[in-house]
């Protein structure tokens, strides 16, 4: 084995830099020829410097700037002007919500299609997915196609001849609901992140003082597709005299790892956007880079491989020109454009709080009973307001009387409330955890103790119900939709009926 002195290594490792310094003027050694072809453009502003090759344009950054520029002169855009022709329901009491935040009044937007029949027992209602107005389907206020334009409407699946339809954009929304967006009737400033954390069972609470005022003591049925098929679920468990039918699509009756994970992915994406600051941008520029990319990242989850792949392979947009760092291959130009579509269209806070509300959602008895204890110590904030409020004369006493109750803490910095123990009585939802052995179940394992934690949690849960789930579906995959079904049917819900489509378009 042979050794190299320190002092001779050195020497050697040396010998390159004193080699090209005593070259002859004019030449130049290797090491020096790869020094200046990694040289970068123009980094010092007195020397002219020669790449080996040019730099790359980006056309996608640029326009990014653009548009950032563009709006540092105007107001962020008015989200529920997106929307137009809807009804609105507007409830003037303080509202209570799961996570011990109050709204000092809240307005819903809908729309409804049909005739509401003298037993007003006729009611369909819609529940909408995360990003979904209340326009479900094209009227004559609003004669633009719906996001469910082929499904309702006289002699469709959903028969406006036999059925009262309505379907309303849910509270923290922003097209035409009560939202971060909106102003808050203390100060006559947007929430935006003062608005407080709320829950899909608290979108379903709002929905249900909306059919009160319509006079709708039964629905025939209530249906939803992804967050809606959540609401869907929440509704016939808060309300189990109140729905005769249940339907839910490509949803879940407890978010799991994965669909969170995404919805986390979206949300750090947007709240890095510097122009998100913290929430607070509705005086400034809003972070469309954010939301354009959350949007991307969604998109993803919510279309199928197999449709891609059928759709735009491996195809280039411009298959005679260089490949670029921008958008290139036509999957790629897809999710550029789902993003650029997406990116002002929406509030960025409400992208927060909603997605937030279904990832907490879950059905197992544990979770719902900690929600309930949660509510019952928290009611007396309400009783308090509601007590002041007899003195107050207007909405802006009434909001201020709220603030003083619940203080100047954010949403952002709640505290979170202590975990009910185990076994603990449930004061309103009629839960409790029986204990007894449910029969076998076919897909999920019988033995595990959360899956009998669901299982208690929707006992409430009798009514016929219908579950749909899309094979291709990323974000809620079928075996969520197996899951919802065989907890109903363990829990002793002999009328449900399960059926998986074969389509390709994913969620």
């Amino acid at each position: 084995m042979s050794f190299i002195r320190v002092g001779s290594l050195r020497q050697r490792l040396l010998m390159p830099r004193v080699s090209a310094m005593m070259a002859p003027k004019g030449f130049q050694t290797l090491a020096t020829l790869r020094q200046s072809a990694c040289a970068i453009p123009n980094a010092d502003k007195n020397d002219t410097i020669t790449s080996t090759n040019p730099p790359l344009s980006f056309p996608c950054i640029d326009k990014l700037e653009s548009r950032t520029q563009a709006l540092d002169s105007g107001p962020e855009p008015s989200y529920d002007k997106v929307v137009t022709g809807y009804e609105q329901f507007d409830y003037d009491q303080p509202f209570l919500l799961d996570h011990g935040g109050i709204l000092p009044k809240f307005s819903i937007a809908y729309e409804s299609w049909g005739t509401l029949n003298e037993a007003k027992d006729n009611c369909i209602l819609i529940h909408t997915g995360l990003s979904a107005s209340s326009h479900a389907k094209s009227h004559p206020k609003n004669t633009k196609p719906g996001w469910w334009e082929e499904f309702i409407g006289p002699g469709c699946p959903i028969d406006t001849n036999k059925f009262f339809v309505i379907c309303t954009n849910v509270v923290g929304g922003c097209y035409g609901s009560t939202g971060p967006s909106s102003v808050d009737p203390a100060d006559n400033e947007r929430y935006a992140t003062r608005f407080p954390i709320m829950t899909i069972f608290d979108m379903v609470r709002a929905q249900f003082l909306l059919l009160d005022q319509l006079g709708v003591n039964k629905l025939h049925a209530s249906v939803g597709s992804s967050m809606g098929g959540m609401q869907s679920i929440a509704a016939a468990a808060l309300f189990p005299e109140r729905v005769s039918r249940l339907i839910s699509i490509s949803a879940c009756a407890r978010s799991h790892p994965y669909s969170i994970a995404l919805r986390h992915t979206q949300r750090q994406v947007l709240m890095a956007d510097p122009n998100w600051n913290k929430g607070f941008y509705y005086k400034g520029i809003p972070p469309h880079v954010g939301m354009k990319l959350a949007r991307e990242i969604a998109t993803i989850s919510y279309r199928s491989g197999p449709e891609w792949e059928l759709r735009f392979g491996r195809k280039r947009a411009q298959e005679d020109q260089s490949p670029a760092l921008c958008p290139d291959f036509l999957i790629e130009t897809y999710l550029d454009h789902q993003g650029e579509r997406f990116c002002l269209q929406y509030d960025a806070n409400s992208l927060l709080y909603i997605s937030k509300a279904m990832d907490m959602f879950d059905m197992s008895a544990s979770q719902r009973q900690r929600l309930a204890k949660q509510r019952d110590q928290n009611q007396h904030k309400l009783e308090a307001i509601l007590n002041k409020e007899q003195r107050a004369t207007d909405d802006v006493h009434v909001a201020q009387v709220c603030r003083s109750v619940m203080g100047a803490t954010s949403a952002l910095e709640q505290v979170p409330q202590p975990q009910v123990e185990e076994g603990s009585a449930v004061p309103k939802d009629g839960l409790a955890v029986s204990g007894k052995r449910q029969r076998p179940l076919t897909t999920l394992s019988e033995t595990d103790p959360s899956t009998q934690d669901l299982i208690e949690g929707m006992k409430v849960i009798n009514m016929p119900t219908l579950v749909l789930g899309i094979q291709t579906d990323l974000l809620f995959p079928v075996w969520q939709q197996k899951e919802i079904a065989e907890c109903l049917r363990a829990a002793g819900n002999k009328k449900v009926t399960y059926y998986e489509l074969d389509a390709m378009f994913g969620h």
